[in-house]
């Protein structure tokens, strides 16, 4: 939900209510923008409010707060209960550090160059006509509609269970035929920063809030706080807050300024806690659930300007691990959702209570079906500014650079005259990130043959550790393709769309093995880890090959264009996205 600039407009609002409605009525000085005020609305159960500001009304159910952002300009944009917004949010809203949503909500607020410019959320715009009801709503939210004809933007914020509520309040608003039309204001939409990847290396102190803070409060800690890392919130459907201030140019900003960031993105919660969008007791399902949360992260992180290798955190609150079920189910989710940021070629991470989500990541870290993360986000508050996990991770685990262990919660802080409420949160982060270790030394090879059953050497113990590091259990790293190795091979054809009627591992499911797991863009010059993986993929591939020695070369880019070329995809010589995710894919 967006915040504007101030204006010096004066307007009042006078809240009226009857057996049928609560409404909020605007007398306005001008005809355009202004600020908004309010006196406290009335809650009369089983009746409706009606949110009106100067050329829009809409109705809201009973129940839901209404909120002048005026009158309360620290009020905090909040998704944990129903609620209705009114104006413009101040630049330092009063968040609480950690909060989980999931209830439905919307705010109105004067349409502006400025406001629209910094949408981060999908936009979409009403037809010149003003039929509300014909703008079609995402499943889920949150999306900003613009309403030229009203002068105003809406943004609803709602999970799946909530998808028909949302559009059937926004069919049922209204536009004053009277009020003055324009378009939506010219800018747009403006350019967005150039792409970064975060966290980049570190190793210290940062803080995570609900709310994404000014500019003003970012560049007053960062002189003064001793914090250099801050986590955002980019979306889902249980977000805590609005992020009127996370924007690409922010995002740009901040990383520009020495800040390291941890994107988190709270998607559907444990299927045993008490959140109001929960994952699916059907381990498929499940998988399915990560998989929908990855992609909408991916695509809700790219539109703040942070590429792919960054890693995406996804938030799952605390839950009875006890719950051998539930527990299945989350494994399945995590499973679903790191797979599904590798083909994007982001970095998965997981948030959750190390007595809970960490502890049960921890048992399954050799479960090969498991779907181990990349990354760890620890919440343990001990009070201690370290990465050690306990008891619940074992320092063996997820120990090269990949752990954020968040110490201590809810602390008032206040530096150079801002005060926020906070996590505290201790990195052990990089940028670089190795293969696990456990794979044969050589997995280079001139060749990359065509492996049945029955057959046995060091490919066959080279597809057997892959497979595993892949969360398919291959079984022991024998060398010889057997029975328990086949299954093995099968389910990792299926989920990448190769076919499972048979355990033989062809061009296609050597490059989906091979490009799998951590990757970056590459390019001529580069020499990088990722080089020496896709020399070795595209040897698969393309069945011809090219040398495996780490260095981005004339050879390399020559293979890189004929593997483009094949697939269709734009052909350019250098490595980003969209080739990875179809070697990915087994393209």
């Amino acid at each position: 939900m967006r915040r504007t600039a101030p204006s010096s407009i004066s307007q009042k609002i006078t809240i009226r209510h009857s057996a049928a409605v609560v409404a909020i009525a605007l007398a306005l000085s001008s005809l355009v923008y202004g600020s908004y005020s309010a006196e406290a609305a009335p809650q009369n159960r089983g009746v409706a409010h009606e949110v009106a500001v100067p050329g829009f009304r809409v109705q809201v159910p009973a129940g839901w707060r209404v909120v002048n952002l005026t009158s309360k300009p620290h009020a905090c944009i909040r998704f944990d209960h129903p609620a209705a917004y009114v104006g413009a949010s101040g630049d330092q809203p009063r968040c609480p550090a950690h909060l989980i949503g999931g209830a439905p909500g919307l705010q109105v607020e004067p349409l502006t160059a400025t406001v629209v410019n910094g949408v981060a959320e999908p936009l979409l715009t009403a037809p010149a006509s003003g039929d509300v009801g014909a703008v079609q709503l995402p499943p889920t939210g949150p999306v900003a509609v613009a309403i030229p004809g009203a002068g105003v933007l809406v943004t609803l914020t709602y999970g799946p269970n909530d998808a028909a509520l949302m559009r059937a309040i926004l069919a049922g608003s209204q536009t004053s035929r009277g009020h003055r039309r324009q378009g939506v204001p010219a800018g747009a939409q403006a350019a967005p920063a150039e792409g970064v990847g975060v966290p980049g290396d570190y190793t210290g102190k940062g803080f995570d809030t609900c709310t994404a803070p000014s500019q003003a409060v970012m560049d007053a800690w960062r002189a003064s706080s001793g914090y250099a890392s801050v986590g955002i919130y980019i979306g889902g459907v249980d977000m805590g807050c609005s992020q009127p201030n996370l924007t690409a140019a922010w995002v740009s900003r901040q990383v520009s300024n020495g800040w390291h960031l941890l994107p988190v993105y709270v998607g559907h919660q444990a299927p045993c806690s008490g959140f109001a969008n929960r994952i699916s007791y059907d381990v498929p399902t499940a998988r399915a659930q990560g998989e929908a949360d990855a992609s909408d992260a991916m695509a809700r992180a790219d539109m703040r300007g942070i590429t792919a290798p960054s890693t995406l955190y996804s938030d799952v609150e605390g839950y009875d691990s006890s719950n051998a079920r539930c527990v299945a189910s989350v494994m399945s989710y995590v499973s679903g959702w790191t797979f599904e940021l590798h083909t994007g070629a982001y970095q998965g991470g997981v948030y959750s209570s190390a007595a809970s989500g960490m502890h049960d990541l921890s048992t399954h870290y050799n479960n090969l079906g498991a779907g181990r993360p990349d990354d760890l986000f620890i919440a343990w508050w001990n009070h201690r500014a370290d990465v050690n996990g306990g008891s619940f991770v074992p320092n063996s685990q997820w120990s090269n650079h990949q752990r954020v262990h968040q110490y201590e919660g809810q602390q008032v802080e206040r530096h150079s005259g801002y005060t926020m409420n906070i996590d505290r949160n201790f990195l052990d982060v990089s940028s670089v990130v190795e293969e696990p270790a456990g794979c044969p030394a050589n997995l280079d090879f001139l060749v990359y043959p065509f492996l049945r059953w029955p057959t046995s050497g060091n490919r066959v113990r080279a597809v057997q550790c892959l497979l595993a590091l892949r969360g398919f259990d291959p079984g022991a790293a024998t060398g010889v393709l057997n029975w328990r190795t086949a299954p093995a091979i099968r389910a990792f054809k299926a989920s990448r769309g190769l076919g499972s009627s048979t355990s033989s591992v062809g061009k296609y499911a050597w490059a989906a093995l091979l490009s799998a797991g951590s990757t970056a863009p590459v390019h001529r010059g580069s020499a990088r880890p990722w080089v020496r993986k896709l020399q070795r993929t595209l040897t698969a591939r393309l069945q011809k090959a090219v040398a495996i020695n780490g260095v981005f070369g004339t050879s390399t880019r020559a293979a890189v264009l004929r593997y483009q070329k094949t697939v269709g995809l734009k052909v350019t010589g250098t490595v980003y996205a969209p080739t990875w995710r179809a070697l990915r894919s087994g393209r």
